[in-house]
């Protein structure tokens, strides 16, 4: 296949926050407290102090509405609000996406890295050739690349990474499918060779598998980072903030459009858009949609946006349950769920989804027609497998407590209608860990599963959802062998269709981030911003 740098040749709070200065401070009354009943006067004196309270009323009002930091113009530094802090820096022992979100592409970077869209672009690596096989892939690298630290960053670093990464079993290192080795070619090219094709080495070497370390560098991992890319780690305080500076020496096209970036951590929504509107952050993601009314609303001041993202709130129905083993059960319970109601009860960002594949990821279709919300013949159906209102059918639903209370509300409503009874049981992490992903005791559950690419959980009778569909695996295990994106996709497309049609789920919808931003900030990341938050194209113009 001819080299082309694309894959495959184709390429809540509930208070409301503290109003501004000039909405809670009204000029025409701080001046009315000073203004005593003049006495009469020459006229020269009436027209001076006619002046000097104009000059007055120019003066206070350009107090109030002046930014309260520094004069208009590009600013050096920008502070932005997140909320999953990571409590160490360890990117290639330590879990957790906020890892990710702040270190690869700003500090560390990958043979290859993913565009807003989520498609796979050149990074380290400016081209790459994938054999007629599958199973060779050749990358050609950037010449004059550095580290943070001075060192040359060529085709060694890149084989002892990935290398190390296989060695050591460093996180993610079980995605990197199918390897068999990586060599270097010479100082600028480098080989790797797979044991069988795998459809998704490229976006793979986009995440952690493909990241690019110094050999030579000593440094704690924990607390320092050492990398190529456009930012530098100047200070970590483990889950509170970290500051990034622009990398003097960056070698690449990337280079920081803004020295410093400040990354605060919110564990608590209130102080979080307490932060934006006093101006303490000028982004804030994610902000909840129910929220950000009070951004949207003040467009003078503020822009608040959703992005698409891969984030699936997947109800589950137990495959191998008594009673959700019958299809028409699990259709009934598809065609009650009002999605509607629900995505606009969290203020309308969430994107309707009828199968498992989002619309960032291979594959996507959308099968919202397949299932829609249709109570008629949710009772047909239920009528069929012998309950309905005057016979309710009891099922369990348990989901973890970090989604609250109101999605198992809503459920619990909806499908009461088509004579389902749910119980709800709202429950912690570890407890949903071992009774449903462990245990398969469950009738249903809820998950947001925010992993991309993840179709291959579908294709695993093992998973927890106890789906086991032969010809779903089968077309799965091709897309997977694939040498072209088309057929991949295809292949996926058909897998991901009889999945739906299969109703092993509901798709409640597909999870999008809404982030609000100061007016004159540019170049923050919209999509998926959650996972991968390139920042060296921000700047802000206060």
């Amino acid at each position: 296949m001819a080299e082309n740098p694309g894959a495959h040749g184709q390429a809540g709070a509930t208070t409301p926050i503290s109003a501004s200065l000039s909405e809670t401070a009204s000029t025409d009354d701080s001046l009315n407290a000073r203004v005593k009943t003049p006495r009469k006067r020459p006229w020269a004196w009436i027209v001076i102090a006619a002046i000097a309270a104009v000059a007055i009323i120019i003066g206070i009002v350009a107090i109030v509405n002046r930014p309260a930091s520094q004069p208009a113009g590009p600013r050096d530094s920008i502070t932005i609000g997140l909320k999953l802090a990571p409590t160490n820096l360890d990117i290639r022992n330590q879990s957790g996406s906020a890892l990710d979100q702040i270190l690869i592409g700003n500090v560390y970077e990958g043979l290859v890295a993913r565009d807003e869209n989520n498609q796979v672009v050149p990074a380290l690596a400016a081209s790459w050739k994938e054999s007629a096989d599958g199973l060779t892939y050749t990358f050609h690298l950037n010449e004059g690349m550095t580290f943070s630290n001075g060192d040359e960053l060529n085709a060694d670093d890149v084989v002892w990474s990935i290398q190390e990464l296989v060695d050591k079993q460093y996180h993610d290192a079980d995605s990197l499918a199918n390897f068999e080795s990586i060599t270097a070619v010479d100082p600028y090219t480098v080989e790797l060779r797979l044991t069988k094709p795998n459809s998704n080495l490229l976006w793979t070497l986009a995440g952690r598998c493909g990241l690019v370390f110094d050999k030579d560098a000593e440094y704690d991992a924990k607390t320092e980072a050492i990398g190529s890319g456009p930012y530098l780690v100047t200070d970590f305080r483990a889950n509170d903030s970290i500051t990034l500076k622009a990398n003097p020496d960056y070698w690449g096209d990337h280079a920081a459009k803004t020295q410093t970036v400040v990354i605060r951590y919110f564990t608590d929504d209130n102080a979080a858009v307490n932060a934006l509107a006093s101006g303490d952050v000028q982004v804030l993601a994610p902000v909840s949609e129910n929220l950000a009314g009070q951004f949207a609303d003040d467009t003078e001041h503020y822009t608040v946006q959703a992005g698409d993202g891969t984030d699936k709130y997947v109800l589950a129905f137990n495959g191998a349950g008594e009673h959700t083993s019958d299809s028409r059960i699990r259709q009934a319970i598809r065609y009650a769920i009002d999605h509607e109601e629900l995505i606009a009860s969290r203020g309308g960002a969430d994107a309707p989804l009828g199968g498992p594949i989002p619309s960032l990821d291979p594959g996507y279709e959308d099968l919202t027609d397949l299932y829609p919300h249709d109570v008629d013949k949710a009772l047909a159906l239920m009528e069929e497998a012998g309950y309905g209102p005057d016979n309710p059918l009891t099922l369990r639903l348990e989901y973890a407590n970090t989604y609250g209370t109101d999605l198992g509300d809503q459920l619990r409503s909806q499908l009461a209608e088509i004579g389902i009874d749910l119980k709800v049981d709202v429950v912690e992490f570890s407890t949903w860990l071992q009774d449903v992903y462990t245990n398969k005791d469950y009738d249903l559950s809820l998950v947001d599963h925010n992993e991309s690419h993840d179709f291959y959980q579908w294709a695993d009778p093992e998973y927890y959802y106890n789906y086991d569909n032969p010809e779903v695996q089968e077309l799965y295990a091709q897309a997977l062998a694939a040498t072209d994106d088309a057929d991949r996709d295809e292949l996926l497309r058909r897998a991901a269709r009889i999945v739906s049609e299969d109703a092993p789920a509901d798709w409640l919808f597909n999870y999008r981030i809404t982030t609000a931003w100061a007016n004159g900030v540019e170049g923050f990341p919209v999509n998926l911003n959650q996972t991968q938050l390139p920042l060296w194209n921000l700047s802000y113009e206060g």
